[in-house]
């Protein structure tokens, strides 16, 4: 489980990369790196991390589900997720 303040930090990333995508977009089309460099460093979406919704986890994580590899086993394996079970043959 991952602290509570690194949760927090990658939310406000999403948010500041949200907030400047526009203004982003329109300077990296003009060419204007200068102004470009004056924005916050956190609006960069490169900066941006997966991390499971629930736990944080940053490895093993599953964009189709949004959570991580033993989340998703544990939710699998309990009959909470939709659609999805084990396989046998």
């Amino acid at each position: 489980m991952a602290r509570e303040g690194v949760k927090a930090r990658e939310i406000k990333r999403q948010k500041l990369v949200a907030k400047y995508a526009d203004k982003r977009a329109e300077l990296k089309a003009a060419g204007d790196y200068a102004a470009l460099d004056k924005l916050p460093k956190n609006a960069s979406p490169v900066r941006l991390h997966n991390r499971c919704k629930l736990t944080g986890r940053p490895r093993g994580y599953m964009r189709q589900f949004g959570i991580s590899r033993v989340t998703f086993r544990e939710m699998a394996l309990d009959g909470k997720i939709p659609g999805v079970r084990k396989a046998s043959w």
